[in-house]
């Protein structure tokens, strides 16, 4: 997982799995970033080949927490896959999900 400030928003990227045994280290990440004052997000998911429950469940909490702190939280999720579990959960209509880092950018 790296970070980088792109103006006011900071891009999260992250790869790999995201499941019980590595969501702390997202969580705490994101955390410190809040503290920071950094409230606009976009969590980058191009690279993520795994999520499990845990992962949808810390990205619906970091959702909330972002919100209460009058932020905003958007995701890129270019693979079919993955977005189909977002549609399966009915994440698509809580999320702002885009197909591109650029597109994430450009709203």
């Amino acid at each position: 997982m790296t970070t980088e400030d792109v103006g006011a928003r900071t891009v999260v990227h992250v790869s790999g799995e995201i499941d019980v045994a590595s969501a702390d280290r997202l969580r705490e990440r994101i955390a410190v970033l809040l503290a920071d004052g950094r409230t606009d997000l976009v969590v980058d998911l191009t690279a993520v080949t795994f999520m499990d429950s845990t992962g949808l469940g810390l990205l619906v909490g970091t959702l909330k927490r972002v919100r209460i702190a009058g932020g905003r939280l958007e995701l890129v999720v270019d693979s079919e896959r993955l977005l189909k579990v977002f549609r399966i959960t009915g994440l698509t209509q809580v999320f702002t999900i885009h197909g591109s880092l650029d597109s994430a950018l450009a709203s």
